[in-house]
C-alpha cells in the first residue's frame, strides 16, 4: 500500500532520515517512536506525498510518488486519512461541517453522507457537539473530531501524528480504542507517539509493530516495549 525503499530526506546539507525502508501492508498496525526532531513527522509526510524523498523511492499504492502528478497525489490522498498533530479546523464552521469538509472538497454531494456523518459523530462520541464550533471543544474532543474527519472518506490507511500528545490518559485510551477498532475493520494504522505507556496498552489489544527513529535510521524497537 505504502512503501519506502532506502529513502533519504533532509533539510539542508545534513539528512534527517537516511536509508529508511518501511512497508505498510494492508491491515497492519505500526507505532513510530523517537525523540523530538528525529523525523517522525517528516516520515509521515513522505507516506502521504506531502514531501518527496531526496533519494530512494516512495510508492503510494503501487505508484512512484516522485513521478505522480498533483492530481494523482490528490487521488492517492483520498485513500489515506491523516490526523495531524496540530488539529487545525475552520473555526467558523461547525464540528459536523469540519468533519464533512473532505467530502465537500471531493465534490460529492453532502446530502448523500448525512447518515454516515451522524453515525461517525456518534462513533467518536461527538453527536451532542455536531453544531458546536471548534473553539468550544476540549482537547480530547478536537482530537476525536480530527479522527472523524480523517476517516470520513473511508480511507484504507490512517496516519496519526502524536494524536494523544495534548490530552489526558483517559482520553488517550479512548482515542486508542477507536484506532484499534479501525484496524480491526481492516484499516492500516501508523501512529507516531512519544507515549510508551500507550504503546504497551495497545499491544494488549492488537499485534502492533513498534519502530523507532534513531541516528537517522528506522529500527525495530526493543523487546522491553
Amino acid at each position: 500500500m505504502i512503501e519506502l525503499q532506502d529513502v533519504t530526506h533532509g533539510y539542508g546539507a545534513s539528512p534527517l532520515l537516511a536509508g529508511v525502508s518501511l512497508s505498510l501492508a494492508p491491515g497492519s498496525f505500526h507505532f513510530l517512536t523517537g525523540p523530538s526532531g528525529a523525523g517522525k513527522t517528516t516520515l509521515i509526510k513522505l507516506c502521504y506525498g506531502e514531501l518527496i524523498a531526496g533519494q530512494g523511492r516512495v510508492s503510494l499504492f503501487g505508484q512512484d510518488a516522485a513521478t505522480m502528478s498533483r492530481d494523482d497525489i490528490a487521488l492517492a490522498r483520498r485513500r489515506i486519512g491523516v490526523v495531524h498533530q496540530d488539529c487545525q479546523f475552520i473555526d467558523h464552521l461547525t464540528v459536523a461541517e469540519n468533519v464533512a469538509l473532505p467530502v465537500v472538497v471531493s465534490g460529492r454531494p453532502t446530502r448523500q453522507i448525512e447518515k454516515d456523518l451522524d453515525d461517525l459523530l456518534g462513533w467518536v462520541g461527538l453527536s451532542a457537539h455536531r453544531s458546536a464550533l471548534p473553539p468550544e471543544l476540549s482537547g480530547g474532543e478536537r482530537q476525536r473530531a480530527a479522527l472523524a474527519r480523517a476517516v470520513i472518506m473511508s480511507p484504507e490507511v490512517i496516519l496519526a501524528d502524536e494524536p494523544t500528545g495534548n490530552i489526558d490518559w483517559e482520553m488517550s485510551l479512548r482515542l486508542l480504542t477507536l484506532l484499534v477498532e479501525l484496524n480491526r475493520m481492516g484499516k492500516t494504522v501508523l501512529i507516531a507517539t512519544h507515549d510508551l505507556n500507550l504503546i504497551r496498552q495497545a499491544k494488549k489489544q492488537v499485534a502492533a509493530r513498534v519502530l523507532r527513529i534513531a541516528n537517522r535510521q528506522l529500527l525495530a524497537a526493543g523487546a522491553e516495549l
